[in-house]
């Protein structure tokens, strides 16, 4: 059964969000927040987003594990333009301390398998339907599909209809969803019925 917070993580309630979903499809969004994870802690990132009025549902620092919860995924977090961050049953925004020129998964991922769990009871499919992101700053004109999105799952923030930013960067997606990232729907051959029938 889904659960509000996230079992073992630091909670830091933001007092603000965008409001109630909108129902569709379950996703998540991948954010960078640009800072040293052997420096910045998950905390003073919370903070910081609260203070913005830009919260985020979790900030993870990769490198040590941390991880804090500054909203429930049945609010609206901040970190979308107009009313994208409420598209889905949920849409969880994940905030990462790193660099988007230097991709994450490249690091350590501790805390990532709770985060995973915690994602799967939400009903959020191990699945990116847009692909890897593209490097930074070629991700910053990356091209974001409205249908892509529309089929949940995983997307970098670059990846997001009407995003401007350039983050995750070239995350490598198999270290986080596995093998079967991309969930592509390979199309059935079309009969030739004509071809058929002569062969008959």
């Amino acid at each position: 059964m889904a659960q509000a917070w996230l079992p073992g993580a630091s909670r830091l309630p933001s007092p603000a969000d965008s409001g109630p979903m909108l129902g569709g499809a379950p996703r998540v969004v991948w954010f960078i927040w640009p800072n040293d994870p052997q420096v910045v802690s998950a905390k003073s990132v919370a903070q910081r987003l609260i203070q913005l009025q830009r919260p985020s549902h979790l900030v993870w620092n990769p490198v040590t594990g941390e991880i804090v919860q500054v909203l429930p995924p049945m609010r609206a977090a901040c970190g979308l333009t107009g009313d994208r961050g409420a598209n889905g049953r949920v849409c969880v925004q994940i905030q990462v301390i790193g660099s988007a020129r230097e991709p994450f998964t490249d690091t350590k991922l501790d805390g990532l398998d709770e985060i995973l769990a915690w994602l799967d009871s939400w009903g959020v499919a191990r699945l990116w339907p847009a692909g890897p992101p593209l490097p930074y700053p070629h991700s910053i004109v990356a091209d974001r599909s409205a249908r892509l999105w529309a089929r949940g799952g995983h997307f970098g923030h670059s990846q997001v209809p009407g995003a401007r930013e350039g983050d995750p960067g070239s995350i490598d997606i198999t270290r986080i969803v596995g093998e079967d990232a991309l969930g592509l729907e390979v199309p059935r051959p079309r009969e030739d019925h004509r071809r058929l029938e002569r062969v008959m």
